[in-house]
């Protein structure tokens, strides 16, 4: 610490080339942060205490095979379950797909089970009772409603893929700090229109979290000899699976990370260099003033981290910019909405940087600071 005037000073002596340097790794350290934030998000964020009670069971071959809504009053029979739920596809095309903003996913489900299942969901009690007593009714997610200007009494009309077109009438919007841009409406008037005794999945909640892992086991051992089959997962395990429609998501994450590591590597170590060969004779002016070699590389290694660091903390300030910007975009296949830099990646992010500074400068270092005084002295830079 006594040497940090000392080290701040030749931090900036060539003002263009660190500041360069600083913008390279703030870039390199901004594409980082966002990644590993990604990371976090899908494979290392905790469930609440509502979702660690929620399973989804479906075909065993795939979503596209439905399930005989028989299924459901045998999967609420099996111990340990408190409620289960039609949970059923609809997708189809709200105005144009073209525009992100009009992607949203809208489930067809029993709505006297709805606040059962997802008690997490607020909904005010006159507009649950308007949402249950009509049954083109739908209630859609506040974050939704911001976002197209909806009102109550408003009219959606969605045209249909597999299924015929229907016309919804909003009566109610919930709020949640997770899944809250979805439209849920009557599955009796999907039936009306559909005339189906099948489901893409259920929605099975446990009556306590020891109770989940005993409840996949048990409902998909009862129906392991039949012609269906189920696939029983917690939630959050279910909503990773979309991600495997994308091909091995940990594999490409890990590769960017790499990339990027290497990238602010090369960068970082090629300017850091020049820097140490500029100052060679400063170094043998050093070790005449009686600075010893120790010293002298602290110096130079500090500087180095010194600059990594500041690059890392833009860096991973811009990444925390681009993650609120993603958490305002609709959702593709992982719910993004409370993405953010977590304290472990930041400190994981910020130890790179510094490993990157330390690394990047220690071979023209420790040349430097080995360098006899007299060849120091007689080097031109």
């Amino acid at each position: 610490m006594k040497y940090i005037s000392l080290i701040w000073k030749n931090t900036f002596r060539n003002k263009r080339r660190s500041i360069l340097t600083v913008l390279s790794i703030a870039l390199s350290l901004c594409l980082l942060g966002l990644m590993m934030a990604l990371y976090h998000s899908f494979y290392f964020t905790e469930p609440t205490a509502d979702e660690a009670l929620r399973l989804i069971a479906r075909n065993r071959v795939s979503l596209a095979n439905p399930l005989p809504l028989a299924y459901q009053q045998k999967i609420a029979a099996v111990p340990g379950v408190q409620e289960v739920i039609v949970l059923q596809w609809y997708g189809g095309t709200y105005k144009d797909n073209r525009d992100t903003k009009n992607m949203f996913a809208r489930f067809a489900v029993e709505p006297e089970k709805l606040l059962k299942v997802y008690p997490e969901f607020e909904i005010s009690d006159e507009e649950m009772k308007a949402f249950l007593s009509e049954r083109t009714a739908c209630v859609i997610g506040r974050k939704i409603a911001n976002r197209h200007g909806f009102k109550l009494g408003d009219r959606i009309a969605l045209t249909g893929d597999i299924f015929p077109d229907i016309e919804l009438t909003i009566r109610a919007f919930y709020d949640s700090k997770i899944n809250n841009e979805t439209a849920f409406f009557h599955w009796a008037y999907l039936r009306e229109v559909v005339k189906m005794d099948v489901v893409s999945t259920f929605v099975i909640r446990a009556a306590s979290p020891e109770d989940v892992p005993r409840i996949a086991r048990g409902v998909d051992a009862m129906f392991r000899n039949s012609p269906l089959q189920t696939k029983t997962e917690t939630e959050q395990a279910f909503a990773l699976s979309f991600l495997g429609f994308l091909g091995d998501v940990k594999l490409f994450i890990m590769a960017i990370c790499g990339a990027v590591t290497f990238t602010i590597l090369l960068v970082s170590g090629n300017t850091m260099a020049m820097s140490v060969r500029e100052r060679v004779r400063e170094v043998g002016v050093l070790k005449t003033l009686g600075y010893a070699p120790g010293a002298i590389l602290g110096i130079l290694l500090a500087e180095s981290v010194f600059i990594s660091l500041i690059g890392g903390v833009i860096g991973l300030a811009m990444a925390q910019g681009l993650c609120l910007l993603i958490r305002q975009a609709p959702p593709f296949v992982a719910d993004l909405s409370q993405l953010s830099i977590q304290p472990p990646v930041l400190a994981i992010s910020l130890g790179v940087a510094a490993i990157v500074g330390v690394v990047s400068c220690s071979l023209p270092a420790w040349g430097a600071a080995r360098r006899p005084i007299v060849e120091a002295l007689r080097a031109t830079g």
